[in-house]
């Protein structure tokens, strides 16, 4: 495995070092976990499609952009909120 530097100002190292304490691990594990599981635009579009695809196929229900936009914005609030709360 070879290693690379990523420069962030002192702040964000801070932060990161923070995070990685509660969760008794390394910044470096935490950044490894981050690019691991965190999804680009393009597979976010994919995986909702296939979704889409099993939802229709499996349940017969047809799920159009409207409604998946209005879902995206109710998992977006309630994942805000429950951060608020938690703060």
């Amino acid at each position: 495995m070879s290693d690379a530097m990523i420069r962030v100002p002192s702040e964000v190292r801070d932060r990161l070092a923070v995070i990685a304490e509660s969760r008794s691990t390394s910044i470096r594990s935490l950044v490894q976990e981050f690019a691991e599981t965190t999804l680009t635009a393009e597979e976010r579009r994919e995986r909702a499609e296939r979704t889409r695809a099993y939802l229709a196929e499996h349940f017969g229900v047809e799920v159009t952009d409207e409604e998946s936009s209005a879902m995206g914005r109710k998992l977006r609030d309630a994942f805000a909120d429950r951060t608020d709360s938690a703060a």
